[in-house]
């Protein structure tokens, strides 16, 4: 039975974000082609980690032998998220951009569970190889060519974290573009280029959850 971790970040609700939506139309997918795994779901919205403090970060450098009772509490939450990490066969990530870089609710889970010597920093990383799905909406275009293709800090920022440099997870992109142009004044013209992203955004999902749920359940 293989086990799905899903990550949800947009401050928007269902209905309204489309990283959201996307990720969804993955764990549809997944469940449709693996009905008895199991999904691990975290909104950092609705339950935001707390960013990482000096407690925890000590701790980590710390014999557990050692720990005063509130360096035991702070990494407590460190080892638990890094565990049910690692336990993941796949993970889920949906990543809108917010002033050209990842949530600051992603980056706490992130500094949480990177710990050198366990998930990166070693030969032996303790997920790597795991196939890692990043649903990285933004409200404008940001590809290459573009104008603002050097405001682009969300893809080259989780390459490196979650990809061979960092976790060694096996990273895919989905990357729905110009979501906000149904709604910003001036983006008329955008709406059509809107959709179609969208549209290849859920289908690339939808194939991807149902894939790696078939590989994972053989």
């Amino acid at each position: 039975m293989a086990t799905l971790l899903h990550i949800d970040t947009s401050v928007n609700p269902d209905g309204v974000s489309v990283s959201r939506s996307v990720t969804a139309s993955f764990r549809e997918a997944w469940e449709a082609q693996h009905p008895d795994g199991k999904v691990i779901y975290r909104d950092l919205n609705a339950d935001p980690i707390p960013h990482l403090q000096s407690l925890a970060a000590a701790a980590g450098f710390i014999p557990p032998q050692n720990h005063t009772a509130e360096q035991a509490a702070a990494f407590a939450l460190r080892d638990r998220l890094a565990t049910e990490f690692e336990q993941a066969d796949a993970v889920l990530i949906g990543a809108p951009m917010y002033n050209y870089t990842i949530p600051s609710t992603l980056k706490a889970w992130l500094d949480h569970v990177i710990i050198m010597g366990r998930t990166t920093g070693s030969e032996n990383r303790t997920a790597a190889g795991k196939p890692a799905t990043v649903v990285a909406s933004r409200g404008g275009g940001y590809g290459p060519g573009t104008p603002r293709e050097s405001f682009e800090f969300v893809l080259p920022y989780l390459e490196k974290v979650l990809g061979a440099e960092g976790f060694g997870l096996d990273v895919e992109f989905i990357v729905p573009e110009l979501t906000l142009a149904e709604t910003t004044p001036g983006m008329e013209q955008l709406i059509e280029m809107a959709r179609e992203s969208r549209a290849k955004a859920h289908e690339a999902a939808q194939s991807r959850g149902k894939s790696l749920a078939a590989q994972l359940a053989a």
